[in-house]
């Protein structure tokens, strides 16, 4: 029998593109087989969090989960943290993996990427050096950076390390260094997935990687002590596994987007969602058709299509001849209606926080002898304890 696993991370607000990407294959899923989907939210705190918000948070995405149709009759909903289990086989599987494999992982690159540029001038202004900035530098790298490179052209370092700091503010560049915990989130996601022996995880495009690490590590944990993990296989939409962004087409919709029209919250109210999709981001011309040439129309359509079942095709066809204002008009309609009921069932329930935490510990309880199984045999192999 399958034994499907996902999570969502309770930072942010869940917006469309997580309920299109990953919560409508969730429910989907149900008839398929044995379905565990988790509140992650010892991965939510890889950045920081602030502690009451992250508890409304979890609160949140169990009472969307169930608003958006995963019944906890069929599946178990729990919360990470709720079971230790997660963060014990973590540390094991650290052991057996590669820093230069983190390393290598896109997600990390990007948010490791560089910041800019910034130049170091001397207190005279006569002298100055221009190095790059990485998003997981500290001040001291920064500083060594700095130093190594008045030592290249053979001269002493003119400003000290405070001074460095002064300057970095005045380039506009803040220093947040990156978490041990979010170098390491691929690992801790190996573990959800691989203490519940998964055979299949829904995952978007940007969690390909993830999962290929999730597999490398229990094949090679297998090949060295026999048998102990079901190296699980990827489940990928064909469409809508990635919903772009309304301002941005180029970019995934985020709930840390910068901006609040990146995305369509499903707890938006009916006059934010027209004011939203108004201002969606559109392409050169007039013709509502999809194509690599029209990546925010594409977008839009799509997001049509997930919420209303009709294809892309049907929708082409629809509004051939009509005006873009016209579509998205349509389009938020569409929007409107299919999240009243869902937004209607979510208050109901976060109306009765105490029922929605029975349910979480209610989960957690029953996965339990599974994720101890695991762990016990996964310390046998290897020789804890």
């Amino acid at each position: 029998m399958k034994r499907i696993f996902s999570g969502i991370q309770p930072s942010g607000v869940l917006h469309i593109g997580n309920y299109i990407g990953a919560i409508k294959q969730f429910v989907q899923m149900q008839e398929d087989g044995e379905c565990i989907f988790c509140v992650v939210d010892l991965h939510a705190i890889t950045v920081p969090q602030d502690p009451e918000q992250l508890k409304k948070n979890i609160l949140s995405v169990a009472a969307m989960y169930i608003a958006c149709g995963i019944d906890p009759n069929k599946s178990t909903i729990f919360v990470q943290s709720d079971r230790p289990e997660h963060s014990e086989l973590a540390v094991i599987l650290n052991c057996y993996m590669k820093m230069g494999q983190l390393r290598r992982l896109t997600q990390y690159k990007e948010k490791s990427g560089v910041l800019g540029d910034a130049t170091f001038r001397s207190k005279d202004g006569n002298i100055s050096i221009t190095i790059f900035i990485l998003g997981s530098d500290t001040i001291e790298d920064v500083y060594a950076r700095f130093a190594e490179s008045c030592k290249t052209i053979e001269m002493p370092r003119f400003l000290e390390m405070n001074e460095v700091a002064g300057q970095l503010q005045e380039n506009n560049i803040s220093l947040e260094p990156l978490s041990v915990g979010l170098f390491d989130y691929p690992v801790l996601m190996a573990a959800d997935i691989l203490l519940y022996q998964t055979t299949d995880v829904p995952i978007g495009d940007d969690q390909k990687q993830h999962l290929e690490i999730t597999r490398n590590i229990a094949e090679r944990i297998n090949n060295k002590y026999g048998k102990l993990f079901v190296v699980p296989n990827p489940i990928i939409k064909k469409s809508g596994a990635r919903i772009m962004g309304l301002d941005d087409p180029s970019k995934k919709m985020s709930k840390s987007a910068e901006s609040v029209l990146n995305y369509i919250a499903l707890t938006d109210d009916a006059e934010t969602i027209r004011n939203k999709v108004k201002k969606a981001v559109t392409d050169s011309g007039s013709e509502i058709k999809s194509g690599a040439d029209k990546p925010a129309l594409t977008n839009l359509l799509t997001i049509y299509s997930e919420i209303t079942d009709k294809t892309v095709d049907e929708l082409e066809k629809e509004f051939e001849g009509k005006q873009y204002g016209e579509f998205k008009d349509a389009l938020a309609e569409e929007i409107v209606k299919f999240l009243a009921p869902i937004q209607e069932k979510y208050k109901s329930l976060m109306a009765e926080p105490d029922k929605l935490r029975q349910i979480m510990i209610d989960g957690a309880k029953k996965i339990e002898p599974i994720a101890q199984a695991t762990l016990k045999e996964t310390k046998n192999k290897i020789g804890l304890g």
